[in-house]
């Protein structure tokens, strides 16, 4: 035979040699919870592994994670009161704002620091928006909280927001904002393609979540791939510098659509029920925990994102960082 494909696998060396592109640890960013009012980090149940922590234990795993070479760190908040506008968003001293100032303060520039930028985990609601006398999401008026929740969390050291909220016009907003307030360095990364998924299941644990009904109204539809690309760009044109599709793994169509369609960076969320069903199969003893986390990581990749957020990212940067590559390391295995 002329052509043997097989001949580029033989060795780890000629694997990695013709390997399609490498996956980073400073491609990771490592989704976190601070809580108000615990004096101990809380366990997640659905989320074996991930913690609800206090601010000082916030500040030990951070330093672990950018030690192990993780390039960001996103956090998200739950404070102590709820209210129907969700007003500890907004407050300087909130968990949140709180939890942004210890991070920027223990690790610096060494990692990017990016805020969660929604509502939902402060309403008593837990919608993503402040609601109308109809009992339905406003979304003009959630753009002048989010504009000032924007300008505060800079404030208190994001170096990016996350924009999750699926309001339209958010992003425009939130530039905008941060702009008047002088914060032009201050980027924007928008959940541009957040589908109404059932896999957020467990989240919504790690974020005691208020939510009463759902968010289809605002979120996208899961069958519609298309639309995907109108809400990128639209964000895009609104001053986005980075795009996310979420969730990750079950709309690997949607990232590599908009990979192949667009220049800015493209990150993917690797989400909370993805990451509760492999642990909880790898409990079982029914997959190879190790090389599924790799596996499912690396087809986020090859799909075309180049920001990946996942609750493993400690732990797969170690993965990354060390070893020769043989069959028996993670290393290859990414």
């Amino acid at each position: 035979m002329l052509h043997r494909p097989r001949r580029l696998r033989k060795t780890a060396a000629l694997r990695s040699l013709v390997r399609e592109g490498s996956l980073r640890p400073g491609n990771l960013v490592l989704p976190m919870f601070v809580r108000e009012g615990i004096t101990e980090p809380q366990p997640v149940e659905a989320m074996p592994g991930v913690l609800q922590h206090t601010i000082d234990s916030l500040v030990v795993a951070a330093r672990e994670a950018v030690a192990a070479g993780v390039g960001g760190l996103m956090l998200f908040g739950i404070p102590a009161t709820y209210d129907d506008q969700g007003s500890a968003a907004v407050d300087p001293n909130g968990i949140l704002n709180r939890g942004l100032a210890a991070l920027r303060e223990a690790v610096g520039d060494s990692a990017v620091i990016i805020a969660d930028l929604c509502l939902d985990e402060f309403t008593s609601h837990g919608h993503c928006g402040v609601l109308n006398d109809q009992g339905e999401v406003d979304n003009d008026a959630t753009l002048d909280i989010y504009a000032r929740m924007a300008v505060v969390q800079a404030r208190s050291g994001a170096h990016m927001l996350g924009l999750s909220g699926m309001m339209d016009g958010q992003v425009a907003a939130c530039r905008e904002a941060l702009d008047a307030a002088g914060f032009p360095d201050v980027a924007i990364l928008s959940y541009a393609a957040k589908y109404a998924s059932g896999f957020y299941g467990p989240f919504r644990e790690a974020v005691d979540s208020q939510l009463k009904g759902d968010r289809r109204a605002y979120q996208m539809d899961p069958a519609n791939r298309r639309e995907a690309m109108i809400e990128v760009e639209l964000d895009l044109e609104q001053g986005a510098d980075i795009v996310m599709v979420k969730p990750a793994g079950y709309y690997l169509d949607v990232v590599a659509d908009v990979a192949g369609a667009i220049h800015a960076p493209v990150a993917a969320y690797q989400v909370s029920g993805e990451y509760a069903m492999l642990e909880a199969a790898a409990a079982h003893g029914w997959v190879d925990r190790e090389r599924l986390i790799a596996e499912s990581i690396t087809a986020v990749w090859r799909a075309g994102a180049r920001i990946i957020c996942t609750y493993w990212a400690t732990e797969v940067a170690r993965m990354l960082g060390g070893g020769a590559s043989t069959e028996k390391t993670s290393t290859e295995r990414i």
